[in-house]
């Protein structure tokens, strides 16, 4: 699939001068940022999601507990 975004010429040669300073393509860039980009979204839901679910019943477990409920040891 092939996007198409309009830069103007300031842009383009910031983005083409970052992507080979960390040798890649402008395409890997943008496909690496984006993709970066959706994965922290869906981290911060899933941390929001786990904060409300501690917030509604606080209960934590140490180390040894966990240990001792999956039978590790």
């Amino acid at each position: 699939m092939t996007f198409s975004i309009r830069l103007n010429n300031d842009e383009a040669d910031i983005i083409k001068a970052y992507a080979k300073l960390n040798g890649m393509t402008v395409s890997e860039l943008f496909r690496r940022s984006v993709m970066d980009h959706i994965e922290n979204e869906f981290d911060l839901k899933a941390y929001d999601e786990a904060m409300e679910e501690y917030k509604a019943d606080p209960v934590t477990f140490g180390l040894e507990d966990v240990i001792k409920e999956l039978d590790l040891l």
